[in-house]
């Protein structure tokens, strides 16, 4: 009985191994680049800075695609609205 038993518990442990929203053994998440020693100040006058974190069309690009962290991001908007409005880009 104790065999039959070890068999249903195997076969629940192979189905929960399956789930579709389990996190990935490998994936990790890159550093900020704007955070940390040595990263550039974020300003609306460093223009070439806000430049690559726009796209060809001028959208700001999201933190998922550039991974700047959620703080700098925001700052990061905020200057690139501030060089349009001074049509710096």
């Amino acid at each position: 009985m104790k065999k039959r038993n070890n068999k249903k518990k195997s076969t629940q442990n192979n189905f929960s191994k399956l789930s579709v929203f389990q996190n990935q053994k490998y994936k990790f998440k890159k550093k900020c680049p704007l955070s940390g020693k040595g990263a550039p100040i974020i300003d609306y006058k460093n223009v070439k800075l806000l430049k690559r974190y726009t796209s060809e069309n001028g959208k700001i690009l999201p933190s998922r695609i550039t991974s700047v962290s959620q703080k700098k991001q925001r700052d990061l908007s905020l200057s690139i609205k501030r060089a349009r409005n001074l049509a710096l880009i």
